[in-house]
């Protein structure tokens, strides 16, 4: 299942974010605390972290779960290298990391009391199925929660970016975003029918406002960038324009979002919770 998300998570999407994995909680960060806050992990937990990347999520959760545990699961491989490695680094041996695709996984039945995905589940070829068999993972009453972009035009760390590299190519150069998968759980009724589709209930949506944060200046936010995939697939598709063009677009896209402590861009997520029946 999902094999065009296995071969990018496991190609430059995953080398992106492996290569990155020391920002990448701070560039959730703001949302990873909201996540938390929703999920209240206890002592005795046993945590699944969906698409736990590399594994900042999970390790949080295990150091909550401090008389349980936290399992983390990804397609990429190279994301879980780190994520294992960062585990042993700072030692948190009750932190597990899996390599495999949660909509179809063995989970144990039952096995779960928490679930959480921090951006790691917009993208399954079928939500109801990934869902439910999440849903069967998790004990009577168990808990989901999990954090996901809100409506495109109201997130500029997508907008922002990628309006501009379509202003070099649009005929009055001005450039809309292409839709990204990214944004499939966006509409609120949607979502909400999704997850009650596959089993759970006391479905809830919480929208919060964040600034995330890409980088300590706009040179460190720029490379971020342009290694990311919605970049990376803009340059595929435009070979005719010069990688150096690319990055100055980029800077000036940046420039204005650039603060004393970094360059940070502003958006609309949703914190998602449900309980299993």
């Amino acid at each position: 299942m999902n094999t065009d998300q296995a071969e990018a998570w496991n190609g430059p999407e995953g080398a992106h974010w492996a290569d990155h994995h020391d920002r990448a909680g701070g560039v959730n960060s703001v949302l990873l605390e909201e996540l938390f806050r929703v999920a209240a992990i206890g002592r005795r937990d046993v945590v699944l972290d969906i698409g736990c990347g590399t594994g900042d999520s999970t390790r949080l959760a295990a150091r909550r779960a401090v008389q349980g545990r936290a399992v983390g699961i990804d397609l990429s491989s190279p994301m879980l290298e780190r994520a294992r490695a960062a585990a042993a680094r700072e030692g948190v041996p009750n932190a597990r990391f899996d390599q495999g695709d949660a909509q179809v996984y063995a989970f144990p039945q039952g096995g779960y009391d928490v679930a959480i995905s921090m951006f790691g589940v917009m993208f399954f070829g079928d939500p109801v199925a990934a869902f439910a068999n999440i849903g069967r993972a998790l004990r009577p009453g168990g808990r989901l929660v999990f954090a996901c972009p809100g409506e495109m035009s109201l997130c500029d760390w997508y907008t922002v970016p990628m309006a501009a590299l379509g202003g070099l190519v649009s005929r009055d150069g001005t450039g809309a975003p292409q839709p990204s998968g990214m944004f499939s759980l966006a509409d609120r009724a949607r979502t909400a029918a999704v997850l009650t589709d596959a089993g759970f209930g006391g479905v809830s949506l919480e929208r919060v406002d964040a600034e995330l944060e890409f980088g300590a200046n706009v040179a460190e936010a720029v490379e971020f960038f342009f290694d990311s995939g919605p970049v990376r697939a803009f340059a595929q598709d435009h070979p005719e324009i010069a990688p150096s063009r690319v990055r100055e677009t980029l800077v000036a896209a940046l420039r204005p979002y650039e603060h004393g402590t970094g360059v940070r861009l502003n958006g609309a997520h949703w914190i998602a919770a449900a309980t299993r029946g």
